[in-house]
């Protein structure tokens, strides 16, 4: 936030500016995050985050450009934990694969810190076309086509959408809608449940 002390600049950014560009873009990134965890896709505007990082809404735009690309920006950093996914896939023997990958990703929904940002991912994901096209680019190109391309099996791609689709489904049920008992069953009951079903996808016949 900014006071009367320190208004915001307004227009392109000035020469500190551009040197303290990392700074300023990781504040905007954060004000992003927080503006579209709390009010979703629809209702985030640029002059909010700009607002909300203290900085004139110009300047949203020079480091990032349309609303669209601010939200594929922060929900990248949000997501990043998830896309070291891949690296569950190959670190270990194929057969156990399911179990692994399935462990991995519920852990990081069952950590506040990281649940945090994928709920506002997911809801905004759900209600808007816009930032469901976003998800959908995010997931493909950086998650999806990584698993598939450490598989090496017939029909890999479709394998890992499958098992995509059977873990964000978990996911939603249990963290967005909370369906019970789901929503408060031990996640070491789901992972049992699940990671068979996970591991049929990436790897049966």
């Amino acid at each position: 936030m900014t006071d009367a002390a320190t208004p915001r600049r307004r227009g392109r950014p000035t020469r500190t500016e551009t040197e303290a560009a990392p700074a300023t873009r990781d504040r905007i990134l954060d004000a992003a995050r927080e503006e579209f965890s709390e009010r979703g896709y629809e209702k985030t505007s640029v002059r909010g985050i700009a607002k909300a990082a203290g900085v004139d809404s110009a300047l949203v735009h020079h480091y990032f450009g349309t609303k669209e690309q601010v939200f594929e920006a922060a929900i990248e950093v949000a997501f990043a934990p998830a896309l070291a996914a891949p690296i569950a896939v190959e670190d270990g023997p194929l057969d156990m694969v399911g179990e692994r990958l399935t462990r991995f990703l519920l852990g990081i929904w069952e950590n506040p810190t990281t649940r945090t940002p994928l709920l506002a991912i997911v809801r905004s994901a759900v209600n808007n076309e816009t930032a469901a096209a976003v998800f959908r680019r995010l997931i493909a190109a950086q998650l999806l086509r990584r698993i598939a391309g450490r598989l090496d099996l017939p029909d890999a791609e479709l394998r890992a959408e499958l098992a995509a689709a059977q873990l964000v489904g978990v996911a939603i049920l249990r963290y967005v809608i909370k369906i019970e008992p789901l929503a408060s069953a031990d996640v070491e009951r789901i992972v049992e449940r699940v990671a068979p079903v996970v591991q049929g996808h990436l790897t049966a016949p």
